[in-house]
């Protein structure tokens, strides 16, 4: 009878060391020295478009992930590069992308402009899919001024609920949107007849993200230096895409046990589902070097007032979330 127990067993055992298989050490996601990861959903496919993690003179291209179900990755090698972007050298980064009319426009960052003087800034690359490959769309920067004192970096590209298309950007602990014209080759003037309006929050450094749940808007940043362990992220909640931001508080940062400099992230959420998804990046607990960063994935949740609740980073990851 014992014999017979052990055996009816088993099959139990099995699943249940197939499905903790699942789930151990999703993070990272993929292999490579990746940050500033931009994950989104075109039609039944996850994306990530992150940043080659490299010195700035090697980080002149950007590569894209696609999965299924969130744990398998597959690499598309050079979506976007500087041969096809003439006036880009170095430091490509910090990519950001959104669908319309049938093409898909990725918004990048490019040389680690230092003043108004240099050439460079905010470009934007266009493609018939969001595996590339993307061809200039402009020619030159979007964005190529240090307007209300932000370095023209780390660029976000929003829809409102209204169908308007928005972009939030900005480096050295200032941050602005402006309002993309139909075509995205420039930008709708505000009312009071500024474009560039400034809507940085407390402690904002770089890394803005904005979603909408529930009818508020969540805007998110990165606090602390990018090269350093205290790299984090909070957010703010408002009615309005350009706030108030009140700071509500941080939600992702470095655990001693795991990893450091967890920041620099973006948020995914499957249509119809109650599942949020933070995507990151952060540094191996061995690792010192500034670029040695890895692209991780871990669930985010809110309270019952709709507030983030701080986001446990995990060598575990997350569970297969297939999306047909």
């Amino acid at each position: 009878m014992k014999k017979l127990f052990t055996l009816l067993l088993l099959p139990a055992l099995f699943t249940s060391c197939a499905q903790k298989k699942e789930v151990a050490n999703n993070n990272p996601v993929f292999p490579g020295w990746y940050a500033d990861p931009e994950g989104i959903i075109f039609d039944d496919t996850y994306y990530i478009y992150p940043t080659y993690s490299a010195p700035y003179d090697k980080q002149v291209f950007l590569d894209v992930f696609s999965s299924p179900n969130l744990t398998d990755w597959t690499k598309h090698e050079r979506i976007l590069d500087t041969s096809a972007i003439k006036w880009a050298k170095r430091a490509m980064w910090a990519p950001s992308i959104i669908k319309k009319d049938d093409k898909y426009y990725l918004f990048f960052g490019a040389n680690d402009i230092q003043s108004d003087e240099e050439l460079g800034g905010i470009g934007v690359a266009v493609s018939d899919s969001p595996e590339g490959p993307f061809k200039d769309h402009l020619g030159k920067p979007l964005i190529d001024k240090f307007h209300n004192g932000a370095q023209p970096i780390d660029q976000f590209v929003f829809k409102d609920k209204d169908g308007s298309y928005y972009l939030y950007y900005g480096g050295w602990r200032h941050c602005n949107v402006a309002k993309l014209n139909d075509d995205f080759t420039g930008f709708i003037p505000f009312e009071d007849g500024t474009t560039f309006k400034e809507i940085t929050p407390e402690s904002y450094v770089e890394g803005p993200f904005m979603f909408i749940k529930d009818g508020k808007y969540y805007f998110m940043w990165s606090e602390g230096g990018w090269t350093g362990p205290d790299y984090s992220v909070a957010y703010a909640i408002s009615d309005s895409p350009f706030g108030p931001f009140k700071r509500e508080d941080k939600i992702l940062q470095q655990d001693p046990e795991i990893a450091t400099g967890a920041g620099h992230h973006s948020v995914i959420h499957p249509k119809d589902s109650d599942d949020y998804y933070m995507v990151y990046h952060r540094r191996p607990l061995d690792e010192t070097d500034q670029n040695s960063r890895e692209t991780c994935i871990d669930k985010m949740y809110f309270d019952e007032d709709g507030r983030i609740k701080t986001v446990k980073i995990t060598n575990e990851g997350v569970e297969a979330h297939p999306l047909n």
